[in-house]
């Protein structure tokens, strides 16, 4: 036992890569040592009060040995990598309230920071509300699928990367791995329309399907498209590539329109929101949830919206890079990501004002008609380019 007296002799910040158990190998990450440091502070001083109280105890050296640091500094690291995307849906969420309220001639909420409050004490509502449970339907089903959707949309939202030191982890197929995560909520919402044994839920979960499944497609496409040009899945790649030419969405304009069109529609959002179209069914697939499942699942589509922005502005607006920032030693590229991601969600808010709900048929047949089309030409335009050693 080392004879620690001050609290300074249990706060020394070291170094997160000199840490034996650190999980990133030789790259560093912002995140975490953020994390490393937090709990520098609430180790070093949980272990300096316990060791004033009983002296010579083995928990102090404990608290502060290498294993438990990483242990702790990996437990605050997964909340503060949920904090940042949950922050950014509240943001999102009050920007959505603010525009709409203007485009209404009116202000929006008002309520604490222009507004901001607001939300967060509707959450708060929400989650205090009853928890309204079926009685004649799939038990079974009705939880899993709730708590599958909103798991998938987390996760999801936690592996977009803000900047090349702001990660999860660094794979190679990062595009393909979230898209693949991204494609399993229909599956979801079918099976949760149909375990509530009520119409509307079921009208609203065949919806769902069958307008996401027709969008995905192209979807993919134009991803697989960007990937050629960039010639990776790999998200930092992808980015870096842009920063060595130019931004995608100049040589690959048609796929950029169509994503943003196909990104609303995967996110159910106005105007492609037919699966829970108030007017029409109640709440549709959403319809027998209440209390904090539904807050949750408002959540979860939330998070699926901020994917949707951020990957439009991984794959056409050159990511978290500005044309005339050349050294990110400060906060600037997750701030600049961030930035890009919430211009994204205000070109989607402003569409949402402009259009109103289309018919069932009629975003079925933009999905297979207009946008696969859309998708193949943008595909062949960027071959082009390919062969002609454009890009």
């Amino acid at each position: 036992m080392v004879d620690y007296v001050s609290i300074r002799d249990w706060i020394n910040f070291p170094d997160p890569l000199s840490n034996p158990n650190y999980p990133f190998g030789d790259v560093y990450n912002l995140p975490y040592d953020i994390s490393y440091k937090l709990w520098e502070i609430i180790g070093g001083t949980l272990a300096w009060l316990i060791n004033l109280i009983f002296p010579g105890n083995p928990v102090s050296d404990w608290l502060v040995c290498a294993g438990a640091m990483n242990f702790f500094a990996l437990i605050v690291f997964m909340i503060l990598m949920f904090l940042v995307p949950f922050t950014g849906c509240l943001v999102s969420l009050w920007e959505e309230r603010k525009v709409l309220g203007r485009a209404m001639d009116r202000r929006g909420t008002m309520i604490g920071l222009m507004g901001f409050l607001q939300c967060v004490a509707d959450g708060f509502k929400t989650f205090m509300k009853e928890d309204i449970k079926i009685k004649e339907g799939d038990k079974m089903g009705f939880m899993w699928t709730c708590s599958l959707i909103i798991g998938t949309s987390v996760l999801i939202a936690i592996m977009i990367p803000l900047s090349p030191r702001w990660f999860v982890v660094n794979y190679g197929s990062g595009l393909l791995i979230i898209m693949a995560l991204y494609a399993l909520a229909p599956f979801f919402i079918l099976v949760s329309g149909w375990s509530q044994n009520n119409k509307y839920a079921m009208i609203g979960g065949i919806r769902a399907t069958e307008m996401m499944v027709s969008y995905e497609v192209p979807l993919l496409i134009i991803i697989a498209t960007v990937a050629l040009q960039a010639g990776t899945f790999n998200i930092g790649g992808i980015v870096d590539a842009q920063y060595d030419t130019m931004p995608y969405m100049i040589p690959q304009f048609i796929g950029f329109i169509t994503f943003f069109l196909c990104a609303t529609a995967e996110s159910e959002r106005a105007p492609f929101d037919l699966a829970e179209a108030e007017s029409e069914l109640v709440e549709g697939w959403q319809t027998e949830y209440a209390g904090m499942k539904w807050g949750l699942i408002m959540l979860a589509d939330y998070l699926r919206g901020y994917v949707s922005c951020a990957m439009l502005v991984i794959m056409f607006w050159g990511g978290w890079n500005l044309p005339f920032i050349g050294d990110y030693n400060t906060w600037i590229p997750e701030i600049v990501f961030l930035l890009k991601c919430w211009l994204a969600f205000f070109f989607m808010i402003i569409f949402r004002c402009a259009t109103g709900r289309v018919r069932t048929d009629t975003i079925l047949n933009l999905g297979w008609k207009v946008f696969m089309p859309l998708a193949i030409l943008n595909l062949m335009v960027v071959l082009a380019l390919k062969v002609g050693g454009v890009c």
